[in-house]
């Protein structure tokens, strides 16, 4: 049995430890260029640049070429790290020392809808949390009139759909919020003008009838 102050301190969540970080952006650029053209230069896909592959392509969605293909672009290794980068980010090169790249992530899963789930909550099929709504439920949010986790749509929800932002089997709470481009950023947030009064019409009904179940209560701060 729980009263409803504790029924919503459980909902939102407050952090389990004392958190390092007060937010986390995570930038999912989907279709972003290779990463043995951007960060991870593989030397033998040059020095065999146009041989045929040792092995069967693939089958995939995509007609894939049987010739090896090396990145067309010039790396260097800036900072201290020696980090290398290529010729397609001069600017990000000069502060790489601030980066952390990560050269080490293999997946079971391909292109598309389960490579989009397993970017966004580490397993290749659905109903599994995001990163998001795991970063919410151990930072805790800020506020409780505003979601602690929002996603940020530029015009392309990415293939998997919005259960890459889900919550899984964590409460909604902890659900990505959509904010898209636009006059009404947030979906539903108001009913169409010909919605309000059944709706109305509705809370009025539900105010009618939590009335007269409270009245039948003895305890009404308790909710089983």
């Amino acid at each position: 049995m729980f009263n409803r102050r504790q029924f919503l301190a459980m909902a939102l969540g407050a952090p389990h430890f004392a958190a390092k970080a007060k937010s986390v952006i995570f930038l999912f650029m989907d279709g972003g260029p290779s990463q043995m053209d951007t960060f991870d230069p593989k030397p033998r896909l040059n020095a065999e640049d146009g041989k045929p592959l040792p092995f069967r392509p693939p089958t995939t969605v995509f007609n894939i070429s049987d010739k090896i293909l090396g990145s067309p672009f010039a790396f260097k290794r800036y900072g201290q790290s020696g980090t290398p980068v290529s010729e397609l980010f001069p600017e990000t090169a000069t502060c790489v020392d601030d980066l952390c790249v990560i050269r080490s992530m293999v997946a079971d899963h391909s292109e598309h809808t389960a490579a989009n789930y397993f970017m966004h909550s580490g397993s290749g099929f659905q109903g599994r949390p995001s990163m998001g709504a795991w970063v919410n439920y151990g930072l805790g949010s800020e506020s409780k009139n505003l979601p602690g986790f929002v996603v940020l749509e530029a015009g392309l929800i990415p293939p998997g759909g919005l259960d890459c932002f889900g919550s899984g089997f964590l409460p909604a709470s902890y659900q990505g919020t959509i904010f898209k481009r636009g006059a009404t950023p947030i979906a539903d947030l108001q009913p169409p003008p010909a919605e309000r009064p059944k709706q109305k019409d509705k809370l009025a009904l539900l105010a009618q009838l939590n009335s007269g179940y409270g009245g039948r209560r003895r305890c009404r701060s308790c909710w089983i």
